[in-house]
């Protein structure tokens, strides 16, 4: 009797120690459960944090292509600048993206003397860069247009047939104005007249073409 009642309350004792144990391990179970259900969470806000971040960076960067993209890859910067006398209208053209710039502009050859005899008769010219014409300080207006490849191709290429076919210049006649304005009237642009100072011919001639930067010329 005395063993199996010895017996009987080993097995109580056991029983005991063996509930305790899973009472205790419980909690410990169901906290690591919270835990893991708290990683995963905190897991997957992060995951959407970062894709909705990619997200925008991308459509941000596609509005941007898109922009480059409708302005056109090329352009012509109509421009005038300040001079010892009437002033000096001139343009720019190139590639967006490269900070080299050509210049093409009419202007008498030469010092004051053939400037001066330029209003009474035809003096020998240059087309290229005057002195000024790179200097932001002397800038009194400006209306660039863009273009696509093409089209600047046919448009450059008529910029230096224009240079290369302007071997004078007359103050009246066949004056800088009138040379950035052939240009402007090759692009499909209005062309306001062309016998008025130079900052008044660009800003009239982005007045009258509604400030428009994007160009299309007709097909050939």
């Amino acid at each position: 009797m005395t063993n199996k009642r010895d017996r009987s309350g080993s097995c109580i004792l056991a029983g005991l120690a063996l509930a305790t144990m899973i009472a205790c391990m419980m909690p410990q179970a169901s906290a690591q459960e919270a835990k893991h259900e708290s990683n995963k969470r905190m897991a997957d806000a992060s995951a959407l944090v970062s894709t909705d971040t990619a997200s925008r960076s991308t459509a941000q960067a596609t509005r941007r292509s898109v922009t480059r993209a409708e302005k056109g890859p090329y352009y012509v910067d109509f421009r005038a600048r300040t001079a010892a006398s009437w002033g000096h209208a001139f343009v720019w053209y190139g590639k967006t993206s490269e900070r080299a710039v050509e210049v093409a502009g009419l202007t008498p050859a030469g010092d004051t003397w053939s400037y001066v005899l330029g209003y009474f008769t035809w003096v020998p010219s240059e087309t290229g860069a005057s002195y000024g014409d790179l200097d932001p300080d002397y800038l009194t207006a400006s209306y660039r247009v863009y273009l696509n490849e093409a089209d600047a191709k046919r448009v450059f290429a008529h910029i230096e047939k224009l240079k290369a076919s302007s071997p004078v210049w007359n103050a009246e006649t066949t004056n800088c104005t009138g040379f950035i304005g052939d240009i402007a009237e090759y692009m499909g642009l209005k062309v306001p007249n062309r016998w008025q100072r130079p900052e008044n011919f660009v800003n009239a001639l982005k007045e009258m073409n509604g400030g428009r930067q994007l160009v299309r010329l007709s097909a050939e």
